[in-house]
């Protein structure tokens, strides 16, 4: 018994089998060694299955790194318009009446003119608006026909919008049926 209880230490210390073990026969050396390859290969399975788990999600923090940045241009660009407006409010000539019609059909035509264009910027002070919201919500970057994630340059490059590429060319086309 003594010797047992010896035996039983020297194998937890040494990792060494004790002496009076039986020898493995060689199917058993077989079978074990298969397990072991079996066993590795599910280990780097699992480790690939790690790596690309690690690199989608160092692909989906570097996408949120890019919606915050894009968000950050956004505000940059809202606080520009809104101190353009109202700066050019301010300056937008009144009705004047001048003697001569041509300078007054002028006059009209940049009036006309300057107010189209703070229209145009007022649409787009309204999209740059819900494009932060849909960051604040989450669903910035998802298109509105298909439902599928829009390119990280696409929404770089034109960040109120609300279609992917596809999309967009879709409809473009279709437009240009109607109207042709």
């Amino acid at each position: 018994m003594v010797k047992n209880v010896k035996s039983t230490i020297r194998k937890k210390a040494t990792g060494k089998k004790a002496p009076s073990a039986k020898k493995e026969t060689g199917s058993v050396q077989k079978q074990k060694a298969e397990g072991a390859s079996v066993k590795s290969t599910q280990k780097s399975s699992v480790a690939e299955v790690n790596v690309k788990a690690n690199k989608k999600q160092k692909d989906l923090s570097q996408r949120d790194e890019m919606i915050q940045k894009i968000k950050t241009k956004l505000l940059r660009q809202r606080e520009a318009l809104l101190s353009g407006a109202e700066s050019a409010l301010n300056e937008l000539p009144g009705q004047t009446i001048f003697p001569d019609l041509g300078d007054q059909a002028t006059a009209e035509t940049d009036r006309n003119f300057m107010l189209r264009l703070r229209g145009r910027e007022q649409r787009l002070l309204k999209k740059i608006d819900e494009a932060i919201e849909r960051i604040d919500n989450g669903t910035f970057g998802i298109c509105d026909d298909c439902g599928n994630e829009i390119d990280i340059k696409r929404l770089d490059a034109r960040p109120v919008t609300t279609m992917c590429i596809e999309c967009k060319t879709l409809q473009e086309e279709e437009e240009k049926l109607r109207e042709a």
